[in-house]
């Protein structure tokens, strides 16, 4: 989550809790009962997106094992999911392709 939207949402809960505060003033000066009714802006959680992953960047990742000596483990796992060379694999892959190089050399 950017720094502009976590600020965004600290105003809002900021301006919901004065808006509070002044009910709870009212109802001190007034000694009435006062309602408090629910703020006006919901607490909204971050949305989990899911970031989609490039061919670029398994590019990189593949080559970057290639050239620390993995390239048969590198062109297995482009044979795994079904390519002889990594611009014919399905871009669905490509998240299980870079945790499966993440863990070439550390084995």
């Amino acid at each position: 989550m950017s720094k502009i939207k976590l600020l965004l949402d600290v105003v809002s809960d900021m301006r919901s809790l004065a808006d509070s505060i002044q009910a709870v003033a009212d109802a001190m000066a007034g000694n009435e009962p006062v309602e408090v009714k629910e703020p006006t802006t919901p607490v909204k959680k971050p949305a989990q997106k899911k970031k989609e992953i490039t061919l670029e960047e398994v590019r990189a990742k593949l080559a970057e094992k290639s050239q620390s000596g993995l390239t048969a483990q590198v062109r297995e796992i482009i044979k795994k999911y079904g390519g002889s060379k990594l611009s014919e694999v399905d871009p669905k892959h490509y998240a299980d392709m870079l945790k499966d190089a993440e863990v070439l050399g550390n084995e």
